[in-house]
């Protein structure tokens, strides 16, 4: 803790500008957060662990029995897959971000936080880019684990980039909700089951491993107008990972995927950032 009053202290002089101030604040703490995260190499080895193991399982085990566009070619599978790996592996990362704020709750951190001349908001937004970067170098690695079992990119590097910019602006949006169920319980194990039990119900019923044509109605117009299937779907695209006899749903989200993850995205941050930020000021009161 001396360590983190130190760094914040000693950082450059208050500034008049409430807008540089805050995000001075922030940068301080997100490395603190990325240093911490050093010091702790299992967390970041063990959260690539569970993606990698989806990835082989659902491309193995599942991919000659899947039906995408017609066909049930496993290579053509896992090419679909991806995205919604991807997609799913970002989204994961909010239970990581709430038991980190709810484990800083339980020993006190916020607590010094709260006595330095820092903006109040600087400590959550901090906590997120520190885990927007662990997300993006889970990205990375699992991308290389996709391109040896097969999965392949058709539409150049900068649709590419372009989709992983999506999944990498999903996953900031969803560690927000990270930090607001983070602040609104007493310990860690807590968060962490609350991050992850609504997860899976959002990933599931969704485009990221079926064909969500394939679904009752009732189910696919749910799983159509999922901010997840959004993503899933416009990465896809952008990857060219869509089997030649696939059908775009006819809803406004799947006819114009990129624009809507990206409006989605930026509803979740705007919402979740209020209602995390107002929590924090509450529970620090």
């Amino acid at each position: 803790m001396t360590t983190v009053t130190d760094a914040v202290s000693t950082s450059a002089p208050r500034t008049s500008n409430p807008i540089v101030q805050s995000v001075r604040d922030s940068l301080v703490v997100a490395r603190r957060n990325l240093i911490r995260m050093l010091r702790i190499p299992e967390v970041v080895i063990f959260g690539l662990v569970q993606p990698i193991m989806f990835v082989v399982l659902f491309s193995y085990v599942f991919g000659g029995s899947m039906n995408v566009g017609g066909s049930t070619s496993p290579a053509l599978y896992r090419e679909f897959l991806m995205a919604g790996i991807f997609a799913q592996t970002v989204t994961f990362a909010t239970a990581g971000a709430g038991a980190g704020i709810a484990d800083d709750m339980h020993k006190g951190l916020i607590d010094r936080f709260r006595s330095l001349p820092m903006a109040r908001g600087a400590v959550l937004t901090g906590r997120t880019l520190a885990d927007l970067v662990q997300t993006a170098l889970t990205v990375v690695v699992l991308a290389i684990v996709a391109v040896l079992v097969g999965w392949r990119v058709h539409e150049g590097l900068p649709k590419a980039l372009a989709a992983f910019g999506l999944l990498l602006l999903l996953g900031y949006a969803f560690s927000w909700i990270g930090a607001l169920i983070g602040l609104s319980v007493r310990t860690p194990e807590a968060a962490t089951s609350g991050g992850l039990i609504w997860l899976f119900p959002l990933t599931f019923i969704s485009n990221a491993f079926v064909d969500s044509n394939q679904m009752t109605p009732w189910l696919r117009h749910i799983a159509e107008w999922n901010p997840f299937s959004a993503t899933v779907l416009a990465c896809r695209e952008l990857f060219g990972n869509l089997p030649p006899g696939y059908q775009t749903p006819d809803v406004w989200p799947m006819q114009h995927p990129a624009l809507a993850s990206v409006l989605w995205s930026i509803v979740i941050i705007l919402v979740f950032r209020t209602l995390a930020v107002r929590k924090y000021r509450s529970a620090t009161a």
